[in-house]
Order: structure tokens, then C-alpha cells, then sequence
């Protein structure tokens, strides 16, 4: 059991690892570098030892003994030696020093070398991590993100991976360089004296433990924080898309109360954090110099009792000891920060693991042309438990304009939604060309059609790029015809740099109904077979309305479109129009026949033209 828990948290950093296993090559050249930089720290603390042995006159034997257990120590003592016995105790010394100072260079042009190694893997882990993240948003459904704060999304992007490359992968290197240098000096003080190592086996562990207890909370608080950082993102994203309505409502105080309130949990959760992690390295110190304590008392009574201990061995080792306190801190540190790490990861990984509900079949088959119809058939769709469809039949001839209409929330466009497979149903099928559109690829599917939805969505680009981002090699001439075609030519050439004009973010450089002839413009552009389109101009003024539905029906000649409707006058011309109210088709028929039929429909329309 204590193995379980042991390997258990390196379970979490299983992702991390599989990114940086992509540069075995580097880390296997880092690893080597990293021993060598120990290697050469170590012998420039262990030529203390022959150092000390020439100041006080006690020659090179205990050098001998101490180092002629591998080939790099005996090169060195045999090269001494014959140095003091051709140049005297002053070419010995000078030779010492020279020794130190290669050693040195050497230690630290192979930490040099392995910091150019480990940097780029960092930064690669990070972008691959970032890149995977982003391209699952991409992947998952639409219902996904009505669950999620768009706040907290951002957050995780942002600031989690921030905290990942800063506290797991920005320490990777320290949990990999420390502990090989803390080892390689354990293996020398070792060698030194046996008995007095004795002393840090015991309490190297027993400081370890401890500072693991004032660790534990860390995960914790670093999840409480990033929660309470996406709920100010959240906050901070509503205000800036509704000042308009905070002003008008003088909400101001209302929505600082809400935001200050946040940042002040956010900002005591820090601090407590703060408070734990800056412990840790004074606890550390406070800890080695404890164990040094320790070791010079028992170093010191093996000496004066004439152990096996010689005063300049001792000398050494302390020596060696300083050297392990900074990677010590380094390490605990690093633990301090992976916990807080550990936090950010797991919020990531949240969304990394979401399930892809609508799947791309691997051998799905490619859907090249549209040529009879797409068809219902027994649709049911539940959402959290939820009916939104239930028991839908319908059947949508190629060339033909079927309208949804029914009042709000009664799945018109949850119904439309399920073309472009933005959901799949629970029950039933979708067919296009008698055939389940689960069986065609994800990507052949939606290129048969184009959707322009009730808000118009534009990117912060220009205004021939959002135009063709269905269609990026689109010439200028493609995108004109199709500017045209949507009654948007002649504003776009008012523009001061016309079709190159940036619209700003979301369109804000534009009116509502500029902004809509746009997406008309780009869905003309891709001259899909299908269109779907979602009160494309519920939310316009009277002319650009008609400026709007004059270029929705220039875009719906010889198509099949699907129109959901928000006003009714819009669909008079309909080859059918379906009633859907809670999630059941209650009419279906021509504009004609349905106010013949005296029913639902007719209410509709008699409510609108009272208002």
C-alpha cells in the first residue's frame, strides 16, 4: 500500500511526462550533463582534501586511500604525487588550485550546456500542452460550453498553464538536476566517512517528512484560487460585453461589490498560499544547518578521539555538505511549488478528458453531394435528463425552404442543430440521402452547409478575411460576388480601406445589420447545398432588415434551407412551415393552410401583427 501512494501522485503528471518523453535524445544528453557537472563538483571539493593535507603537513596518503577507488581519483593522485615530487609542496599547491579551477569550469560549462537542453523541452512541453488544450475546445460539443463559465475557460488557458509551466515543468528541471546532485554527494561524503553518513540517513528523511506536513494544504488553496480567478474572469468578461447595460442600469457599484469580493477572497487565499511556500526554504535551511550541527559534533569527537576520521576528511565533508544544502532547498521547493501545480493541472485536465459526445467515425464515409433530402426520423434528444425533442418526423426534400416556428424553448434550434451534428440525437436517426449522417465524416457533413445565426459572429480581422473563412482561397473577385450578392458591396466600399478595413473585436467597428449582410456574405461565399438560418434578422431595425432578408433570399435561391423564425411575416413563402411546441411538432403546412387551419400558427401570426 505505501508503494500505491507513492506512485499514485506521479499519476497526475502522466501527460506532462508523455510530452517530454518526445525528446528522449535531449533529456538522455541532459542527464549525462548533469552527472558530469556533479562529477566535477565533487572533485573540486575533494582536492580540499590533498589541499589540506600539504597546509598541514600531513602529505597525500590519505588522499590515496580516499580516492584511488575509481580511475578519475587515481589520474589525480598519481598526478600529484609526481607533481610534489618533481616541483615540492609549492608546485603541488599551485597544481591543487589549477585542479579546482578546471574542475569548476568544467562543473559549470556542463550546467550551462544542460540549462540550453532543458529550456527548449520546457517550452515545448508547454506549447504542446497549451496547443492540446486548445484543440480539444475545438473538439468538444456545443452543450459543453453552456455548463462552463467562458471566464473560467480562459482562465484554465491562461493562468492554469501559466501555473503549470511555472510550478511542474519550470521545476522538472530542478526535480531531475537537484536530486542527482544530492545523490552524487551522498556517494562522496559516503566514501569520506561511512559512520558519520549514518547520521544523514536518519535525518535527511525525518526533514523530508516535514516538510511534506507543510506542504499538504498547498493543492488545495491552488484549486480554491483558480476557481476564484475564473469566477473575476467571468465577471470581468460580462462587464465588458454589457457596459452598455451596466451604465444604463447604474449597476456600477453592483457589479464592483461582486468583483472587489472576489478578488478579496482570491487575494487572502494567495496570501495563506504565499505564507506556506515561503516556508519552505527557511525551513529547509533551518533544517541542514541542524544536521551540520549534528555532523560537526560527532565529525569533530571522531577526530579528537583518533577514529577513522582525519581533521582535513572532515574539512571535506562539511564542505561537500554546504554544497548539498542549496539543492536541498531547490527541491523542496519544487515540491512546494508541484503541489501548487498539481491544482492548475487538474483543472486543465478536466477539460482535456471531457468526453467527445458527437465523434467523427474513423471510416466514416465522405459525403461529396447533396442530391434528395435529409430526413427525421423518430427524433428524440435529451439534455441533463431533460426532453427537448421527442418523436420528430420530418422529411426535407432537396431545393425546398422548411421554417421552424413555435415559442421560445420549444427546440427550434436544438431541431436545426442536429444537421451540422452541433449535437447527436438520443434516439432516432438524422439521414441525409437515406443514409445516418453519424456514418459520413464530421468534416464532409458540414461542408454541405452554411449557417448564419440570429447573433452575427465576426472575427476581430478584416472584412474580406471574415468573408472568406469558410473559404480562405477565395479570390477577390469570389468575395465580392458574394459581398454583393448579400447587399454588403456597397457599405464595404464606403469603408476607408474597403474590403481591408478591420472590423474590430466582433464586429464592433460595424452596425447590426452591416454585421449580419457579412455573415450572409461569407455563408454565400461557401455556396453550400444547405443553409441553416438561425431569426437571422430578429434583432435588426425595419431597414436593415429588409436590406438583410432581400440578401437572404438572393442566398436561398436554389437551396435547401432550413429558417427558424423569430418573425413570422419572414416565411410566408415557405414550402412548409413546422409548428414545434415543447419539443413535438403540434402543425406542419403552408403559411395558407395553417391559418385556414385556425390553430396554434394562426395565434402566432395574429399576436405579431397586433404588436
Amino acid at each position: 500500500m505505501p508503494f500505491k501512494h507513492a506512485i499514485t501522485p506521479m499519476k497526475k503528471y502522466a501527460r506532462i511526462f508523455s510530452y517530454i518523453s518526445k525528446y528522449r535524445s535531449n533529456i538522455f544528453i541532459y542527464f549525462i550533463l548533469v552527472g558530469l557537472a556533479t562529477l566535477f563538483g565533487i572533485v573540486s571539493i575533494g582536492m580540499l582534501i590533498p589541499f589540506f593535507g600539504l597546509i598541514f603537513d600531513t602529505g597525500m596518503a590519505g588522499t590515496t586511500d580516499m580516492v584511488k577507488s575509481n580511475a578519475l581519483g587515481s589520474f589525480i593522485s598519481d598526478t600529484l604525487a609526481s607533481i610534489i615530487d618533481e616541483h615540492g609542496k609549492t608546485g603541488g599547491l599551485t597544481a591543487i588550485c589549477l585542479f579546482i579551477i578546471a574542475a569548476t569550469f568544467l562543473k559549470n560549462l556542463c550546467i550551462y550546456l544542460s540549462n540550453r537542453i532543458s529550456v527548449p523541452v520546457r517550452a515545448a512541453v508547454i506549447r504542446e500542452l497549451r496547443g492540446e488544450l486548445y484543440n480539444k475546445i475545438l473538439l468538444l460539443p456545443i452543450g459543453y460550453f453552456t455548463q462552463k463559465r467562458k471566464g473560467d475557460i480562459i482562465s484554465r488557458m491562461t493562468n492554469d498553464i501559466s501555473e503549470i509551466e511555472s510550478s511542474v515543468v519550470g521545476t522538472l528541471d530542478g526535480m531531475i538536476k537537484d536530486p542527482l546532485t544530492v545523490l552524487g554527494y551522498l556517494i562522496y561524503l559516503v566514501i569520506i566517512s561511512p559512520q558519520l553518513s549514518l547520521f544523514l540517513l536518519v535525518l535527511l528523511p525525518v526533514t523530508g517528512i516535514l516538510i511534506g506536513r507543510v506542504s499538504r494544504k498547498l493543492k488545495r488553496q491552488s484549486q480554491e484560487a483558480a476557481i476564484k480567478l475564473g469566477e473575476g474572469m467571468s465577471v470581468l468578461d460580462e462587464t465588458l460585453g454589457g457596459l452598455r447595460v451596466i451604465k444604463a442600469f447604474l449597476a456600477e457599484k453592483l457589479l464592483s461589490r461582486r468583483f472587489h469580493a472576489i478578488n478579496n477572497e482570491l487575494f487572502t487565499i494567495r496570501k495563506k498560499m504565499g505564507a506556506r511556500r515561503d516556508l519552505a526554504s527557511p525551513l529547509t535551511e533551518l533544517l541542514g544547518v541542524m544536521v551540520l550541527a549534528t555532523i560537526l559534533y560527532f565529525g569533530g569527537r571522531l577526530v579528537l578521539g583518533g577514529g577513522s576520521l582525519e581533521a582535513k576528511e572532515l574539512i571535506a565533508y562539511i564542505a561537500a555538505f554546504a554544497m548539498l544544502i542549496n539543492p536541498a532547498k531547490n527541491i523542496s521547493t519544487a515540491f512546494f511549488n508541484i503541489q501548487r501545480g498539481a491544482a492548475a493541472l487538474s483543472r486543465v485536465e478536466e477539460i482535456l478528458k471531457a468526453p467527445v459526445v458527437v465523434e467523427d467515425k474513423p471510416d466514416g464515409r465522405e459525403l461529396l453531394q447533396f442530391n434528395d433530402r435529409i430526413e427525421f426520423r423518430h427524433i428524440r434528444f435529451e439534455y441533463d435528463g431533460a426532453v427537448i425533442l421527442d418523436d420528430i418526423q420530418l422529411t426535407i426534400p432537396k431545393g425546398k425552404t422548411i421554417a421552424l416556428v413555435g415559442s421560445s424553448g420549444a427546440g427550434k434550434s436544438t431541431l436545426a442543430d442536429l444537421v451540422p451534428r452541433f449535437h447527436d440525437v438520443t434516439a432516432g436517426a438524422v439521414l441525409i440521402d437515406g443514409v445516418n449522417i453519424k456514418d459520413y465524416t464530421l468534416h464532409s457533413v458540414r461542408s454541405q452547409m452554411s449557417i448564419v445565426t440570429q447573433e452575427p459572429i465576426l472575427f476581430n480581422d478584416t472584412i474580406a478575411a471574415n468573408i472568406a473563412l469558410g473559404k480562405p482561397d477565395a479570390s477577390e473577385e469570389d468575395i465580392i460576388r458574394a459581398a454583393k450578392i448579400a447587399n454588403a458591396h456597397h457599405f464595404i466600399t464606403q469603408k476607408e480601406n474597403g474590403y481591408h478595413t478591420n472590423i474590430g473585436d466582433r464586429g464592433s467597428k460595424l452596425s447590426g445589420g452591416e454585421r449580419q449582410r457579412l455573415t450572409i456574405a461569407r455563408a454565400v461565399l461557401k455556396n453550400p447545398p444547405i443553409l441553416i438560418l438561425d431569426e437571422a434578422t430578429s434583432s435588426l431595425d425595419t431597414e436593415s432588415e429588409k436590406l438583410v432578408q432581400d440578401a437572404i433570399n438572393n442566398m436561398m435561391q436554389n437551396r435547401t434551407s432550413i429558417v427558424i423564425a423569430h418573425r413570422l411575416s419572414t416565411i410566408r413563402h415557405a414550402d412548409e412551415i413546422i409548428v414545434l411546441q415543447k419539443g413535438q411538432i403540434v402543425e406542419r403546412g403552408t403559411h395558407e393552410g395553417l391559418m385556414q387551419a385556425n390553430g396554434y400558427y394562426k395565434r402566432l401570426v395574429e399576436m405579431q401583427e397586433v404588436k
